[in-house]
């Protein structure tokens, strides 16, 4: 284990952390002196001692660099799987610290093509296992600074995405429940601060098996040399400073992480304002707006800034 151990004594959860990001921000976390909690989908084990879950090989890995962990088996959008994640490391460390949103997947379609299963299935997983997450561990920390007359050590990351800024025109329900979970991360920074807990949301860009195949699969592809731009690698020090110490006073923000650069994203700008001489009339909006408009073209093209 490394010897700077900022988290020493802190317990955290991790979601989808069988693979990926989850992956390596729970191990992030264990070198860096938590105990972590392992979330991810598979089962405890038939009885026989077998257990092919890789939740329990990332649970391996934290105890062979000398840390603490235990696995989670559930779905994170189902309420009393979430519940028993959270009771999981209260029961288990005696307590809960950090909280890091990551599970999630992709059903990518056009709008005119996608199922009503494809659209409610990513909602379900990104939105609602965010939500259900952040409820049980926020239920947790109230209730303990309640009893206690005092703030708590409480940290939510979550993870969003650029989809939702540049509204990814192949996923309409990724985009939806990405800009859902930084409306979500919002609102409980605002509400959670009183009792000393923070909340913010991370996008990162990284290879994962959500953008291994399909149209971004050649843009996140790992080089076969030089700096590998797309590695799980350099997100998780960005989730390791937001679930420290350092960052007690950083709360309500969004993140851009990926490569070399971590850039912070700030709320939607206010364009111009026009005001009516009366009243609005359909004749009135198109002689104030029009012309603005005449001048700018459709946002069409937000992936287009992306390298």
């Amino acid at each position: 284990m490394s010897t700077n151990t900022p988290l020493e004594g802190k317990v955290a959860v991790v979601t989808g952390a069988a693979r990926g990001l989850g992956r390596v921000e729970a191990l992030e976390l264990a070198r860096l002196g938590a105990r972590v909690v392992v979330n991810d989908l598979g089962t405890a084990g038939d009885g026989t001692g077998r257990d092919e879950s890789p939740a329990r090989a990332v649970v391996e890995e934290i105890r062979a660099m000398g840390g603490e962990a235990a696995p989670h088996f559930g779905d994170v959008a189902v309420w009393d799987d979430a519940k028993a994640m959270i009771a999981t490391a209260v029961d288990t460390f005696g307590d809960l610290n950090i909280l890091v949103n990551n599970a999630g997947f992709c059903r990518d379609r056009m709008i005119f093509n996608m199922s009503e299963e494809e659209f409610d299935s990513v909602i379900r997983v990104h939105l609602k296992g965010h939500f259900l997450g952040m409820r049980f561990a926020s239920e947790y920390w109230r209730n303990h600074s309640k009893k206690t007359g005092g703030t708590v050590y409480g940290r939510i990351i979550n993870t969003s995405s650029e989809a939702f800024i540049f509204g990814s025109p192949g996923q309409p329900n990724y985009a939806a429940a990405k800009a859902g979970i930084v409306a979500m991360t919002m609102s409980a920074a605002q509400v959670l601060e009183k009792y000393g807990i923070t909340a913010n949301a991370i996008m990162p860009r990284a290879r994962t098996r959500m953008n291994d195949s399909g149209l971004l699969a050649a843009m996140f592809a790992k080089p076969e040399s030089g700096f590998d731009l797309y590695a799980p690698e350099h997100v998780s020090p960005l989730v390791g400073f937001l679930a420290g110490p350092d960052a007690a006073n950083v709360s309500g923000h969004v993140l851009i992480v990926y490569g070399r650069e971590i850039t912070l994203v700030r709320a939607p700008r206010l364009e111009p304002t026009f005001t009516a001489a009366d009243h609005w009339t359909p004749s009135e909006v198109a002689a104030q707006l029009g012309p603005w408009f005449a001048a700018h073209r459709p946002i069409t093209d937000g992936f287009a800034v992306m390298p």
